[in-house]
């Protein structure tokens, strides 16, 4: 979230899309639902079904899963057709004025400047910024990179205040998008043109006039991301927010919705391939030292001449060193480069779905399974059952027996398949939630510590002690056999009070941060003393001086003791900052961006919620929340308040290798659709996407019968697939069902209540039929599409299951294994599937 949950109570409007909050985050919820209480705030619902959420919406509109961008494109055209935008933020705060390459070229035909089909990538050189020949932003003539030059973002930017320059980034918008129209908006997402330009007016009315005083929210969860293009219907959210001006305050925002209590921290703390801790870029094999990995790793400022950028991520060496120096203390010294060669280079791609498709083919030999149920989640349920079979071992760390642990007891495994499969499954009593200490990140940033409320029943373990005690017997045979390269493990800093079971207390204030010699800020002539724990990340330094586990998680346990487990609940803003409780990152900030809540002059957009403002007689910036900008930066210095990008400015224009798909968002099809893209129908799906190609991996068409658009969805009543264990929770439901319209029934003589097959090309999911007029048949392109719906909960391993009383068919059975290219999030929303009577 850029905002927060408590932050949506101060929204004048509120977009809901690819999200079901009312279900799936109920106490979150109720901030939506003050805004219209006690602002009158209208809230505009999109999902292919009507839910709980929609019920309490002013327009709800019902759409084609995966049809998002297509929806969104058609929001941005009608802004800008209709002037409803916020020009000085836009101008401002924005790269709308940036001029792009003159080779640059937009998917008129499905296909970006710089397609390689034979390798199915892109050559990013004209997704670029052209270079300014001096301080009036006019293009350099004739300036060119030598050949072999590595595409760079170029120091000083040409650019075009008057926005009317056709290489501008605001011109090449509105060309894109001007083929968004709501005529084919309607054609792809199934919503009439009526009700879509019934949305987009409500929706930018905030701006209507040239109004700046209400402001927008955007409010999206997995519906979202679990598409091949996932991460650019976040990106067309983003662009949209931008033109509108609602980025960075008070009520606005592009707000994620997560499915987890700490899903958060888990990305924040690298539990994804591409990241270390604190969203470092992760080292590849050209980055041969420490020297060759800063310079790729840390951005210059690329801006035009007259403005300024703090560009914030130059700090990367001052993140990258302390983190070098809380893995392996003593041994990163300056002379060995910090020990960077200890940390392992990343040389492909190693996401969820390929580490299954690994293991399928034989490379990947075993598995770890932590609180991670990887046969239910798929995709390919199957696939990844057959991936098992064909691992030597498997640990599964649980407080109940699942799918994973047990896959080879899958229905459709014989007696005599289970003696052939030899992988060796290790089943490891784990603590639950509510048995250990910790803290977790919420949505909104939020580091909040909690207490065991028991301990662990029998012989479960923490979680933190499995993983302790397995890594000092790692160790212990390093030390007694040697190894290829012993280093990393030999010299990994572990100096807990009890090795063997580490206070996560301790780990927390490892991960914050200390002073490894004495330090003193020459500003202020405050001292932190060798040994004291850092009161934020602007203590770290690049020379060995200073440790941090997580940069953006500095600050959080101070010599004042832990920030995260406090819980003041004063509020003097009346905006729900709640400052002094727990502690949200960065450097306890509540709202990211906040500089872009104020005009040039440092002034609130709206006086009534203040955020920060720029004091005159203190000469710095003060506020409500923490500002996000330098404090003593002036409003005549133009510094871009967007300060984690090179440019100062949000992007609305994405320049290079920012997302692999393009710099801007297009309608792609999925990869199993009902329809040809109207757009391009040449190019349906995104061409960048890569398709798994192991026996397993099949993809439906039409003309093998697959004509129903399937999507999977959370219930209220349970939590993921641990719950099914739980008998309050399977009385609740306690068995799956296919959502499925009234018209769909009626075309097909289904009763509600009769046991129905759904089938794709992958595989088959059995349940009973739940008809409802909470789905409703579309016409997409003059053809009429049906939709049904799937909660993900049930397996063959539960209550219900172990007692027979369902098919024993996983959701995911369906799914396809095809990813995002930029996130590598599987494509569970929006494929394609086939209904029969069982």
């Amino acid at each position: 979230m850029t905002n927060g949950w408590v932050d949506i109570k101060n929204t004048d409007m509120m977009l809901i899309m690819g999200g079901n909050p009312a279900e799936n985050h109920p106490c979150g919820f109720k901030w939506a639902i003050e805004a219209k209480r006690n602002r009158n705030a209208k809230m505009i619902v999109v999902d292919p079904r009507y839910t709980r959420t929609a019920s309490t919406a002013d327009l709800f509109l019902q759409i084609r899963a995966g049809a998002d961008i297509a929806f969104l494109g058609g929001l941005i055209n009608y802004a800008l057709q209709n002037d409803r935008i916020a020009k000085d933020y836009l101008l401002n705060y924005t790269n709308a004025s940036f001029l792009i390459k003159d080779g640059f070229k937009l998917p008129e035909d499905g296909l970006y400047s710089g397609f390689d089909d034979a390798t199915k990538t892109y050559d990013k050189a004209t997704w670029n910024y052209r270079e300014s020949g001096g301080k009036s932003g006019a293009p350099a003539a004739g300036k060119t990179a030598p050949a072999g030059t590595p595409a760079g973002l170029p120091a000083n930017v040409a650019y075009d205040l008057t926005l009317q320059d056709p290489q501008s980034v605001l011109q090449l918008l509105k060309k894109h998008y001007s083929r968004y129209t709501p005529e084919m908006v309607e054609r792809i997402t199934g919503i009439s043109k009526d009700q879509f330009l019934k949305a987009a007016d409500l929706f930018t009315s905030i701006r209507k006039d040239g109004a700046t005083k209400k402001v927008a929210t955007i409010i999206y969860a997995v519906g979202w991301t679990q598409h091949t293009f996932g991460t650019q219907i976040i990106r067309t959210a983003a662009i949209l927010q931008l033109l509108l001006g609602n980025i960075g305050r008070a009520g606005g925002g592009v707000n994620a919705l997560r499915g987890h209590s700490n899903i958060q921290g888990a990305t924040d703390m690298a539990g994804i391939f591409d990241n270390l801790p604190g969203y470092l870029k992760v080292p590849t094999p050209a980055d041969t030292d420490l020297e060759a990995y800063l310079k790729r790793a840390t951005p210059t400022a690329s801006k035009p001449g007259v403005w300024d950028s703090m560009n914030y991520w130059g700090n990367t060496p001052k993140f990258s060193v302390s983190l070098l120096k809380t893995l392996y203390g003593d041994a990163a010294t300056k002379q060995n480069g910090f020990a960077f060669d200890f940390l392992p280079k990343v040389d492909r791609n190693y996401g969820w779905t390929q580490i299954w498709d690994n293991m399928y083919r034989g490379s990947v030999k075993g598995l770890f399974a932590f609180g991670m149920n990887g046969v239910m989640i798929g995709p390919d349920t199957q696939k990844n059952i057959d991936a098992l079979k064909k691992a030597d071992w498997l640990v599964v760390g649980e407080i109940y027996p699942d799918e994973t642990s047990e896959f080879w007891r899958a229905p459709g495994i014989s007696k005599d398949e289970m003696k052939q499969i030899q992988t060796t499954v290790y089943r490891l009593p784990c603590a639950g939630f509510a048995e250990k200490d910790g803290s977790m990140t919420n949505s909104a940033r939020w580091l909040q510590w909690k207490n065991a409320a028991v301990p662990p029943p029998g012989d479960a373990r923490l979680d933190q002690d499995i993983v302790a005690q397995i890594f000092l017997r790692v160790r212990d045979l390093y030390k007694k056999q040697g190894g290829k390269f012993p280093d990393p493990v030999l010299s990994l800093t572990w100096s807990y009070t009890d090795a063997q079971h580490p206070s996560l207390s301790e780990i927390a204030k490892e991960v914050n941060g200390k002073a490894l010699a004495d330090l003193t800020d020459p500003a202020t002539q405050q001292t932190i003393k060798s040994g004291q724990q850092l009161p934020g990340f602007a203590w770290l330094k690049d020379d060995g001086t200073t440790s941090c586990g997580n940069w953006i998680y500095c600050g959080s346990w101070t010599e004042a003791g832990p920030q995260l487990a406090r819980r003041g609940t004063e509020d003097p803003s009346g905006l729900g900052i709640y400052p002094n409780w727990a502690w949200s990152w960065p450097a306890n900030r509540r709202v990211l961006y906040n500089r872009a809540s104020c005009d040039l002059d440092g002034k609130p957009w709206d006086p009534e919620r203040r955020q920060v403002w720029w004091s005159e007689p203190a000469q710095k910036w003060v506020g409500n929340d923490v500002p996000d900008f330098k404090p003593d930066s002036h409003p005549k210095d133009h510094l871009g308040p967007f300060i984690m990008n090179p440019e100062g400015v949000g992007r609305i224009f994405a320049p290079l290798a920012a997302f692999a798909d393009g710099p801007f968002p297009e309608h792609y099809e999925p990869i199993e659709s009902p329809v040809k893209n109207a757009l391009h129908p040449n190019q349906s799906s995104s061409p960048v996407i890569k398709r798994f190609s192991t026996p397993a991996d099949k993809f439906g068409t039409t003309e093998q019968g697959f004509t129903v658009v399937c999507t999977t969805y959370r219930m209220t009543e349970h939590y993921h697939y641990w719950t099914k264990n739980n008998p309050v929770n399977v009385q609740l439901v306690p068995e799956p069902f296919i959502e499925v319209s009234t018209e769909m029934a009626d075309e097909m003589g289904i009763h509600g209540g009769e046991t129905l097959k759904v089938s794709s090309a992958r595989g088959t999911y059995i349940a009973k039929a739940m008809v409802t007029r909470r789905i409703k048949p579309m016409m997409i392109d003059g053809k009429k599409i049906y939709q049904i719906g799937l909660p993900i909960h049930q397996g063959f391993r539960g209550i219900a299951e172990d007692e027979g009383k369902n098919a024993r068919t996983p959701a995911n059975l369906l799914s396809p294994t095809v990813t995002d290219p930029n996130a590598y999030t599987p494509e569970f929303k929006g494929f394609l599937v086939k209904v029969e009577k069982a």
